[in-house]
C-alpha cells in the first residue's frame, strides 16, 4: 500500500529530526511519500491535497497539520508571513472555527475520493503559551476526526513538556530566522535546545535528530494496528 504523509515541516523533516523517513524504513512492504511542506497551514495542505492524490494516487494519507494555525492566531507578528507567503488571505489568520471547517472539509475530501485518512496531533513546547494553543487546536482535530470516524494517532500525549518554559512570542523575525538557517545548512542543535531548556526540539518546534526515532516508533506502531 502507498501512504502519504501531508503536514508542515514537523512532517518535512529537512529542519532537524525526519522521522517520516524512518516510518519508511520499518514499513518495506509499502510506498511512504513525504508530502510536508514547511509554513503550512490546513488551508495550504487542503489547496495541496487535489494534486497530491493526482500526483501519488495514494491508499492512506496521514495528516498532521494545527502549530502553524496556532501561531497564527495568537502571534499577531507573523500574520503577514502567512498572508504573503503562505497565501492565507484576507488577514494572514486561522481562526479555531475556520481551523475546524477547512480541517473537516478535507478529511471529507479525502473520503469521498476513497482514501483513508489518518489523523496525527503533534505537541509543541516552544512556550506555555503556544503549548496551551496547540492543545485547543488539537481538540478541534479530535472533535473533527472523532464525527467521521477517522483514525487519531494522539502524538501530543507522547511528547507534551512536563515544565513548560517563559519565552518570547514568536515574531517574524524568528520565522525569517528558520529560513536563513535552512538556507545556510545551520545545524547547531543541541547548542539551541540546551540555551532554552527544551526536550526534545531545538527550538521549541523542530525536532531534534534523537527525538525522531521515538516519534516514527508511535507511528509504526500506530499505522500497524490499522493494517499497514
Amino acid at each position: 500500500m502507498k501512504i502519504v504523509f501531508l503536514g508542515d515541516s514537523l512532517t518535512n523533516g529537512s529542519f532537524g529530526g525526519d522521522w517520516v523517513s524512518l516510518v519508511a524504513a520499518q514499513l518495506p512492504t509499502h510506498e511512504v511519500v513525504n508530502a510536508g511542506v514547511g509554513g503550512d497551514t490546513v488551508v495550504n495542505v487542503a489547496v495541496r491535497a487535489e494534486s497530491v492524490l493526482e500526483k501519488y494516487q495514494p491508499d492512506a494519507v496521514f495528516v498532521m497539520i494545527g502549530g502553524n494555525d496556532a501561531v497564527t492566531n495568537i502571534f499577531p507578528d507573523t500574520r503577514l508571513y502567512y498572508k504573503s507567503s503562505k497565501k492565507i488571505l484576507p488577514d494572514g489568520i486561522v481562526t479555531p472555527e475556520r481551523f475546524g471547517t477547512q480541517y473537516r472539509e478535507l478529511l471529507t475530501y479525502l473520503l469521498l475520493e476513497h482514501v483513508q485518512p489518518f489523523v496525527g496531533l503533534a505537541a509543541t513546547e516552544y512556550n506555555r503559551e503556544l503549548i496551551a494553543e496547540r492543545q485547543r487546536y488539537n481538540q478541534i482535530t479530535r472533535e473533527v476526526a472523532a464525527a467521521l470516524a477517522i483514525p487519531i494517532c494522539d502524538l501530543e500525549t507522547s511528547f507534551m513538556p512536563m515544565q513548560p518554559i517563559e519565552r518570547e512570542p514568536v515574531t517574524m523575525k524568528f520565522i525569517q530566522e528558520i529560513g536563513k538557517r535552512q538556507d545556510s545548512g545551520w545545524s547547531n542543535f543541541e547548542e539551541e535546545r540546551a540555551k532554552y531548556g527544551y526536550t526534545y526540539t531545538f527550538d521549541g518546534m523542530h525536532l531534534m535528530v534523537e527525538t525522531a526515532p521515538k516519534l516514527a516508533a508511535v507511528v509504526v506502531k500506530f499505522l500497524r494496528k490499522h493494517g499497514f
